[in-house]
């Protein structure tokens, strides 16, 4: 990609920068595209002042740079008395210790979150930052434990954090080990069991449950109900007559529901729950005939795998698909 005849594949090459050599580097510094190099400026500016100073001065990086470049002392002074992008600034490695500490007081609560993330504090100076979590922030710019979701001791430092943010960030990794996942799991924060129930493997049954009864019917509630280790035993039971739509759904999740009552739910006054029924297999198959018919469940009866071959060759005939 870093020699690709397009553009936009030289830029996203300048992405994995620590793993081109010298030469490739250097020809995307030189690229005739001015975003590829911008691209390319971004990651060396990490290792180079001068090319961070060169960033800092075009509106359209200045933010970045100041974020992940290396600064000199005079720089980064001049950024905090100025004002310059402080949230960007706040998360500079190079940063020195003193401006941070300035900033870790900052009247801007956004500058101060920014602080509270920076990867070399320990949990006690972290923890005394005045700073607020937002409600949805899914902590996806921790860059440090972005960058580490497979590195057992960052995912340790940010499990084991009070801050929710490293918490969240944390809940991202599908290699927390089990003693970390409880941990998280025990946290019940809304945001890390979504993460947990969309990136973990072995995300606990009581994890998967918290965020199918929270938000039932979304993206999120799907793939907890969708996860290998949503809990499907005695749901049939438990929720087949339950008040609400969505937990009826969930009894035809059971392996012991009967024909009978997923023909029965198939007649649910809720539509997402009569698609369910009839998808399912067990479904009596004059049931399943009559759901083809039936505008808003044909597409679910369609893709039940108990459909014989010539019900799906009538339903081609009657879409005037040729044989």
């Amino acid at each position: 990609m870093a020699t690709h005849h397009r553009a936009a594949a030289r830029r996203e090459a300048a992405r994995a920068w620590e793993a081109l050599s010298e030469g490739e580097r250097s020809a995307l510094l030189a690229d005739p595209d001015s975003e590829v190099r911008r691209a390319a400026e971004l990651q060396e500016c990490r290792r180079d002042a001068r090319v961070t100073a060169e960033l800092l001065r075009d509106p359209k990086s200045a933010a970045e740079a100041l974020r992940r470049g290396l600064l000199d002392r005079a720089g980064a002074e001049r950024c905090v008395a100025e004002r310059t992008h402080l949230t960007s600034l706040a998360e500079n490695p190079s940063l020195p210790a003193d401006l941070v500490e300035r900033l870790a007081v900052d009247p801007d609560e956004a500058v101060r979150l920014a602080v509270s993330l920076r990867p070399e504090l320990d949990e006690t100076r972290r923890m005394v930052i005045d700073f607020t979590a937002g409600d949805l922030d899914r902590g996806d710019g921790v860059w440090w434990v972005r960058d580490g979701l497979a590195d057992p001791e960052i995912l340790r430092r940010a499990a084991a954090s009070a801050h929710p943010l490293l918490q969240r960030a944390a809940a991202r990794s599908p290699h927390l080990p089990p003693d970390l996942l409880r941990l998280l799991a025990r946290v019940e924060d809304p945001v890390v069991d979504n993460l947990l129930g969309v990136h973990h493997p072995d995300t606990p049954e009581e994890v998967l449950m918290r965020v199918f009864a929270r938000l039932g019917g979304t993206f999120s509630a799907w793939m907890a109900e969708t996860h290998p280790r949503f809990p499907r035993e005695g749901l049939a039971t438990r929720y087949a007559n339950h008040p609400d739509g969505n937990y009826r759904r969930l009894a035809v999740q059971d392996p012991a529901a009967t024909p009978e009552l997923i023909e029965r739910l198939s007649h649910d006054p809720v539509v997402w729950t009569r698609q369910a029924a009839v998808r399912d297999p067990r479904l009596p198959f004059h049931r399943l005939r009559e759901a083809l018919l039936v505008p808003e469940l044909a597409s679910s009866a369609g893709a039940n795998p108990a459909l014989p071959e010539d019900e799906m060759a009538a339903v081609l005939d009657r879409a005037g698909v040729p044989a």
